[in-house]
């Protein structure tokens, strides 16, 4: 014996039927359909050290020049390296990244991803001079150039032209080490 709908005249067995049918074709369209999907990409590793600049000044937010994007860091405690030094000084009374008046006669220096301001210590490798100076700009954007230095700490350093130097940073105040 048969059940029927009241009203439309047909069972419950071909409802049964019907849904026995499209219940599972609608999973399985759906587990397809999921596995169609591309997988979430990580971050690559450049990208997943990126830290948040959301809170940060301006001028300690990523910035890119010549087509290159530059990161500065959130912290200099414990930076440490060598490169090559350069000086500037024509640029007198034009605006550090920092919105100030560059001085070539302050002690200070430019360098792409320092935080702004910050206090580094310069040695020049080859005569052992040193200098603390303050970190207000940006650059060198020049190849292979770790820091630019202004004039003024460049004459005490002792460099005329390019030098290898070491940086570090410190929290002593800006002048002779």
């Amino acid at each position: 014996m048969t059940e029927t709908c009241p009203g439309d005249g047909g069972s419950w067995r071909r409802i049964a039927r019907l849904s026995g049918r499209v219940i599972p074709q609608t999973v399985l369209i759906i587990l397809l359909v999921g596995c169609a999907s591309e997988p979430p990409i990580p971050p690559s590793p450049e990208r997943a050290e990126i830290p948040d600049y959301d809170n940060q000044a301006s001028y300690n937010k990523p910035y890119t020049v010549k087509g290159k994007t530059y990161y500065p860091m959130l912290s200099a405690a414990g930076y440490r390296t060598r490169g090559v030094a350069s000086w500037y000084g024509a640029e007198s009374g034009n605006l550090t990244a920092m919105g100030s008046r560059f001085n070539p006669n302050q002690l200070t220096a430019a360098h792409k991803t320092l935080p702004l301001p910050c206090r580094v210590k310069v040695t020049n490798l080859k005569n052992g001079r040193s200098i603390v100076v303050t970190v207000n700009d940006r650059g060198p954007f020049h190849h292979e150039r770790l820091i630019d230095l202004s004039h003024a700490a460049a004459k005490k350093l002792g460099v005329k032209g390019l030098v290898e130097v070491e940086v570090a940073y410190t929290d002593q105040p800006a002048g002779d080490s």
